[in-house]
């Protein structure tokens, strides 16, 4: 059996290292009342044992998930077995700022958490332990590399000029909506158009304003569809826009509006104000047409015919 004195030293050695490690360490009563409060806690709350010590939880730090947290804990008291949780669902118990420098981009503690059973001489649990683990920096990491990958997705996806959709993406979306009607038949439309001489406004402004043209061109298109609408850049100075659950009627409003957005618009780019228009041809799907190729051959043929018509207007496919 220990002497005293070793008692004594070795007891004053564990409170050491409860306080001094580098984890968060509450004890809480059934009441919710802190009984231990670390360094940990303490360096990242600014409130010292003085503070907390013998008051409620949910009093001293009322951003705490009450509700949640007081239907975790009541488990680990009645079931007598370990609780976690993770930054993933939750990212943090208490909101400390983070000051880390390595993980500087962060503004609050990413944290993880355990909650432990303690039992005392007659094997009762009247008391928890909650861990809190600071995981900042791998949090930081994992949501860097989600938001690159997501990154990378949308450069594969998309047109880099107009934000558009590429035409390999643009391509395999509308297949999809192409077998969704061969499905369900749901009324679909596709429309294509192309900006009108614009071999001549890159030869009188130069390549940089064409590339302004189409940008802007690009911008009238988002604001004139809606977020179900599938549009892409084909190629060069030509658009394509699958309009889901739109029949022709539809489609040449949606197409005329571009249009008379367009007409109106002027892009000014150093000392040039450009103004242009665009031709589009509508095609509405049938089951006629016997795959994606052939109704976007049918918008192409519209499309023709709106620039044999004297550009700056709209055709709609007919057989």
């Amino acid at each position: 059996m220990p002497a005293p004195k070793d008692f004594l030293s070795d007891f004053h050695w564990l409170m050491d290292v409860l306080q001094n490690i580098d984890v968060g360490l509450i004890i809480l009563d059934e009441e919710f009342n802190i009984q231990l409060w670390n360094s940990f806690m303490q360096n990242h709350s600014a409130m010292g044992p003085a503070d907390v010590l013998g008051k409620n939880i949910f009093e001293s730090f009322p951003e705490l998930p009450e509700p949640w947290f007081r239907q975790k804990v009541q488990s680990v008291f009645v079931l007598h077995n370990s609780a976690f949780t993770t930054w993933e669902q939750r990212p943090y118990l208490f909101k400390f700022k983070n000051y880390r420098p390595v993980t500087g981009i962060a503004d609050f503690m990413y944290q993880n958490s355990t909650i432990i059973p303690l039992k005392d001489t007659r094997g009762k649990v009247e008391h928890i332990c909650l861990i809190v683990y600071d995981v900042t920096e791998v949090a930081v990491n994992r949501l860097q590399i989600q938001a690159a990958n997501l990154q990378l997705h949308e450069i594969s996806r998309t047109d880099g000029l107009t934000g558009l959709l590429n035409r390999k993406t643009w391509e395999l979306d509308a297949e999809q909506e192409y077998k969704r009607f061969k499905r369900h038949e749901h009324p679909c439309s596709l429309v294509m158009f192309d900006i009108d001489h614009f071999k001549n406004i890159n030869d009188s402004y130069g390549h940089p304003a064409g590339d302004e043209v189409i940008r802007q061109t690009a911008a009238a298109v988002k604001s004139c569809i809606r977020d179900i609408d599938i549009a892409g850049r084909y190629g060069g100075e030509e658009f394509t826009i699958v309009l889901s659950d739109t029949d022709t009627e539809g489609a040449l409003v949606v197409a005329e509006r571009i249009r008379n957005q367009i007409q109106e618009l002027t892009v000014h780019y150093e000392d040039f104000a450009i103004q242009f228009t665009v031709s589009l041809g509508v095609a509405q799907l049938t089951q006629q047409m016997t795959n994606r190729t052939a109704w976007i051959d049918c918008a192409d043929k519209a499309l023709y015919q709106a620039k044999k018509n004297g550009r700056n207007n709209s055709v709609v496919y007919t057989p």
